[in-house]
Parts: C-alpha cells; structure tokens; sequence
C-alpha cells in the first residue's frame, strides 16, 4: 500500500490535480473580494473553500504517510505544511486576520511547479550578494539623506526636514516618480543648482545600484539553469550507462547461448 501510494503521490497527473485546485480555490477566493458575488453565492463559495482546505490537506497527510520523517527533509513540503496550517486556524476574533491569509495558498504554485521553484531558488542564491548591494545603498541613502536634510530641510522641510523625511523624498527621487516637476524643479526655483546634488544621486542609486541587483539576480538564475541543466545531464548519462549495461549482459547472453548451441551440435 505504501508503495502504490508513492506511486499516487508522485504520479505527474496527481500534480495536475493539485494546480488545478490551487487555480480554482485562488479564483474563489478573488470572488469573495466581490459584494455582488457573495450576495448570491457566500454558502457555495465558503463550500468550495472547505472542500478545497480538505483536498489540500487530504494531499499533505499522504505526503507524510509516503516520506515519513523524509517529508520535513524538503523546504517546498514544510512550505505547504505551513500554509494549510495557517488556513485551519480559527479567523474568528483577534484571529480574523488570519482570513486575509487563505490566498497565500495560491503560493503553493511555487512548490508545486517546478519552473517556478528554479525562479525561488535563483531568488534565494541572489540573496548573499543583493544583502552587499543593499548595504551599498543604505550607506549611500544615508549620505544623501544627511545632505539634502543640511541644503534644503529649512526652505522644504515639508520634503526634507528630517532624515527620515529625506531618505523617503530620495527614495521617491530614485524611483522617477515625480521627481522632476513633483519635487526637483520647485527646489530649483530656490536653489537654481540643485541639479548638481540630484543627478548624482539619481545617476548613483537609479542606473548603477538598482542595476546591480537586477545584474546579481540574472547571474543566479543562471546560475540556477545551469545546476538544473547538469543534473538532467547528468540523469540522462547515468540512463545510457545502465542501458549499455543492460546491452553488455544481453550480449554476453546471446555469445553464451551460442557457445552452448554449437556445444550440442558438435
């Protein structure tokens, strides 16, 4: 029984089945946020709901029957765990925030497509290097944030009469929301070279920082392809030496019986 149910459980049309449920519950979920829909149809979508937590969990307690102790061994299955433990908590009272959580079931998609877990993997590989990058940043906010408070907090403090009100103006600057008309330009009118303060910053943070992550990102996902490309690689060799394996045996099969044939005739 054990065997068969590893067999369910790993099975690709049993995958199916789960995204499918993942698809359907996120889309019931979404037509909660609807006051015209849950005016007509509360009862049949709380209905889907349950039944969806059931199926969700029904494919949990599978999971730990088959693996065991091995299933807290994979992040992805103590991810799921964690999910539908959550959605079973009472959203009642203090709790009914814990409401709003049920859509993070919809992460579950992470874990159970496997592209999309290659794009998670390369995300958490990108981390050491983004955790520089962003120390980086940090110091140059700070350094920009000092400044502008010092040139322009007592003309604008509306914008920069603190640190944290500068690093926010700043931050907005390296977006390019608004920046030029919205806050630059009035403080020309004050300061006509406050240009010199402002394209440096734009030109440090906005084209060379940012870039620097969206670079250090690329280069895990890379990285990621190709440590999933070497493992196929590496299965699809291990695949031709047990065939050839197999061909060797079965000639030496083939050279014995003959052997053993012109044996007898003789």
């Amino acid at each position: 029984m054990h065997k068969s149910l590893k067999t369910v459980v790993e099975d690709p049309r049993f995958e199916m089945l789960i995204i499918a449920v993942i698809i359907l519950n996120a889309i019931t979920l979404g037509l909660e946020t609807s006051k015209t829909v849950m005016a007509h149809f509360s009862g049949t979508l709380y209905a889907l709901d349950r039944l969806f937590l059931i199926l969700f969990s029904v494919e949990l307690l599978l999971k730990i029957y088959v693996y065991r102790s091995r299933f807290f061994h994979d992040p992805w299955r103590i991810f799921d765990f964690v999910i539908v433990t959550i959605a079973w908590l009472p959203a009642t009272g203090g709790l009914s925030v814990l409401r709003a959580l049920r859509i993070l079931r919809v992460l579950r998609l992470v874990s159970v497509v496997p592209s999309l877990r290659r794009v998670v993997g390369g995300l958490v590989a990108a981390l050491p290097g983004m955790g520089s990058i962003l120390l980086l940043l940090t110091l140059v906010f700070y350094v920009f944030s000092v400044m502008a408070t010092k040139l322009y907090g007592d003309a604008f403090p509306q914008w920069f009469g603190s640190i944290g009100a500068s690093a926010y103006s700043l931050f907005q600057i390296m977006t390019l929301e608004s920046w030029s008309m919205g806050i630059v330009r009035p403080i020309m009118s004050e300061f006509p070279y406050a240009w010199l303060f402002f394209i440096p910053f734009i030109v440090c943070t906005t084209f060379t920082v940012l870039n620097l992550f969206i670079g250090i990102i690329v280069s895990a996902m890379q990285s990621e392809h190709e440590e999933a490309a070497q493992k196929d690689r590496e299965l699809l060799h291990s695949d031709q030496e047990t065939i050839l394996l197999q061909l060797r045996e079965i000639r030496s099969d083939i050279a014995t019986l003959k052997t053993s044939q012109t044996t007898q005739d003789n």
